[in-house]
Formats: structure tokens, sequence, C-alpha cells
């Protein structure tokens, strides 16, 4: 079984699926599968499928009304590859500054 991190990256790995849940984002409403397919210049069931990866990995949630089922964005949880990043951000500030340090030094 993918950690969370993992379905995460995969999700958003790909730019159909950016798009999707970017057009998700800023409808601010749920959106139908045929209002998202719509929008794109691929199958019903090629959206389907991308849908199907933001929703395993959380960014997506699907509620069926009738026959038809709509979309909600849900963007907080790119907050865990927020804090993934976050991590090496700190890494990287912290090996930078020694480096600096270092050189301040020798001068």
């Amino acid at each position: 079984m993918q950690d969370n991190i993992t379905k995460l990256f995969k999700a958003i790995a790909d730019p159909t699926r950016r798009e999707i849940f970017h057009a998700l984002v800023i409808a601010t409403t749920a959106l139908s599968i045929t209002q998202i397919s719509n929008q794109f210049d691929m199958t019903r069931q090629g959206v389907t499928k991308h849908i199907k990866t933001l929703e395993d990995a959380g960014l997506v949630n699907i509620n069926t009304q009738g026959r038809e089922r709509f979309c909600n964005a849900n963007p907080k949880e790119l907050k865990e590859i927020n804090k993934w990043l976050k991590f090496y951000e700190q890494f990287w500030d912290d090996k930078l500054g020694s480096l600096s340090n270092y050189l301040d030094s020798k001068a």
C-alpha cells in the first residue's frame, strides 16, 4: 500500500490531473464529471481515471446525486507535500549556512 505522500505526488505528477484539480479549485463549487470532461480533449472514461487517482490521494471528493457524480477539490491535502518540502528547505538552508560560515572563517 502506498503512503499518503506517494499518492499525492503520483496524483499531481500528471499535467492533466493538475489541470483537473486546478479547475475544481477555481470553480469553488462541485462540478459534474461531464462538466469536467467537456473541458478536456479526451474521453469521459479517461477523465474519470484521472479523477479516481485524485480521489485516491484525497485531493478530490466525489458525491453522487441521482445518475450524476459531482467532484469537489480538497486542497488541504497538499499540506502534506508542503511539510515534506519544508524539511528539505530547512536542510538546505542549514547546509548553505554552514558553507557560508566555513567560507567566512577562511577569508
